[in-house]
């Protein structure tokens, strides 16, 4: 027989019980608990009772639907979009915008403490982005005839949308014209602002910016930035001035070459495995400053190794995945102290968070000395 959440009788799919809404997980679902299990429940805010009906129980959890809203919280709003709760794109609608900063803070404060092992995470309040609806440069959809659409709450159904109200005019002008397709190719279609574009660019320009200068500010002035996972050089190219030298690390060939067709004099940028080129091009420790962007699953080991063995002075990381990046600072905090943490909201209504923080490099261990043998 199939474990239920402790209390099984309460837990049973199907079942109907009121909980008390104490959290907001990474991911967006609203947090309850009842007799010791873990009750999951999405659309739903901190503070807010509600009365749910089981969908889903497991030993030490379950996930459960909203039946009734009981007591609503004050920063619950009307969601715009009319396939928000069946899109799986959005998770946050219907919280107010400067709630939702508060909670995207709140959760990379929790990955810090309870992944990251940090007591007191230097988590700075979230930046906004400059637009919350209205600013995606670009967008995935998938063409199942005849739905065209996102992935929904249901990951087995393509929703059918007319137009994203995160989209902006250009990229829903895309989609109007992929929608009068006599025959769309079926699977995942890209639609961008703009189509010429090359290499990797971030979603969302206006956040983009703020990013950018957050990490500016935090990567300062040295002799060598080494920037890597670089991508087209989205932060190289805005610190160039700060810097006597950059070089750029990126394994996708095309984004550096669109690195190096517009690079200054002293910039370069080498296409290759992270991993492997590092430890090559990382000067002096104490003029060294190093940037790292990783994809979502984080650093490789291998990375880790080598910053603890070099020991720039600086260390900048920026993250998509508050969790991943938790386990790579506990093992970086080896050789670096967290001076700051402060998440950017790149993707507004969503759950996605992405994070910049700056580790400074500890004093390297004093070196010990082999007492001489003894003459005879």
């Amino acid at each position: 027989m199939k474990a239920l959440c402790r209390h099984d009788r309460a837990m049973r799919k199907g079942s109907e019980l009121t909980l008390a809404i104490d959290t907001v997980a990474y991911g967006g679902d609203g947090i309850g608990r009842h007799e010791g299990c873990v009750v999951f429940v999405p659309f739903t805010i901190p503070g807010e009772t509600v009365r749910v009906r089981v969908v889903k129980s497991q030993r030490q959890w379950a996930r459960a639907e909203v039946v009734e809203l009981v007591t609503a919280s004050p920063d619950r709003v009307a969601p715009p979009c009319p396939w928000f709760t069946r899109c799986g794109g959005c998770a946050y609608q219907h919280i107010a915008y400067a709630r939702q900063l508060t909670i995207k803070t709140a959760q990379v404060e929790e990955a810090l403490r309870r992944i990251g092992k940090f007591p007191t995470p230097p988590v700075e309040p979230a930046r906004p982005s400059p637009h919350d609806y209205g600013y995606r440069n670009r967008i995935t959809v998938h063409v199942d005839p005849p739905a065209i659409g996102f992935r929904g709450t249901d990951p087995r159904q393509v929703v059918d949308i007319t137009h994203c109200l995160l989209a902006d005019d250009a990229v829903n002008n895309a989609l109007e014209r992929l929608r009068t397709k006599r025959h769309p190719r079926p699977g995942p279609a890209t639609l961008r602002a703009d189509p010429e574009t090359r290499g990797f660019r971030q979603v969302n320009d206006g956040a983009a910016e703020t990013l950018g200068a957050l990490v500016a500010d935090m990567a300062g002035t040295g002799e060598l930035l080494v920037d890597a996972y670089c991508g087209a050089g989205f932060f190289a190219k805005r610190l160039a001035g700060n810097f006597t030298r950059i070089i750029g690390l990126d394994w996708d060939a095309r984004s550096i070459e669109v690195a190096n067709n517009e690079a200054g004099p002293h910039e370069e940028y080498r296409a290759g495995d992270t991993a492997e080129l590092l430890p090559s091009v990382l000067g002096a420790p104490e003029t060294t400053v190093v940037l790292l962007d990783p994809p979502a699953q984080g650093l490789a080991p291998a990375v880790i190794d080598t910053l603890l063995t070099a020991r720039p002075f600086r260390v900048v990381y920026v993250s998509c995945d508050p969790a991943t990046l938790a386990r790579d600072l506990l093992r970086l905090s080896a050789g670096y102290d967290l001076v700051r943490a402060t998440p950017v909201d790149m993707f507004p209504q969503t759950a996605s968070i992405e994070t910049a923080c700056l580790l400074a490099a500890k004093p390297a261990p004093a070196q010990t000395s082999e007492p001489a043998p003894a003459t005879p």
